[in-house]
């Protein structure tokens, strides 16, 4: 795809943000990689609030169920119930296996569940097909046409 793509990672972790950040430049140099490291954080910038008022609307989440202030799964619910964030596609991107998570998520709208590769190679190829997948093959809802219905 032609047009930078805004992509949102949520992780408490600085280091799985590093790796993300890094796969996702190798294998989509025109994305746009922005990250917060809690909950309140990633609700702040999705709504474009306080520090985040001049960010750009993200096309993709990629969200951590582990978090400070505010978990994954209460910001997954906050955006799926909010007119202006629903449309917004969002993966899990945890190091749980627990099938209750996974079930949770997606009852709570997650569109996608993947549990975070133990190694290296394994991470990167996950990171690669997430944005061959969303980036490449799926339609994504133009950018600041989210919110309308």
């Amino acid at each position: 795809m032609n047009s930078v793509r805004h992509l949102l990672i949520v992780d408490d972790n600085p280091a799985d943000i590093g790796l993300a950040c890094e796969a996702l430049k190798q294998c989509a140099p025109s994305c746009q990689i922005n990250s917060v490291e809690d909950g309140v954080e990633a609700l702040a910038f999705l709504n474009r609030r306080g520090n985040y008022s001049s960010a750009l609307p993200a096309d993709l989440v990629i969200l951590d169920l582990n978090l400070p202030k505010r978990g994954g799964l209460a910001v997954l619910a906050a955006m799926k119930a909010s007119p202006d964030l629903r449309c917004i596609p969002v993966i899990i991107f945890s190091t749980s296996q627990l099938s209750q998570d996974v079930k949770r998520s997606y009852e709570l709208g997650a569109n996608c569940y993947v549990c975070k590769p133990g190694n290296l190679v394994e991470y990167f190829a996950a990171m690669k097909s997430i944005e061959q997948f969303w980036f490449g093959l799926a339609s994504l809802p133009p950018r600041g046409e989210q919110t309308k219905q």
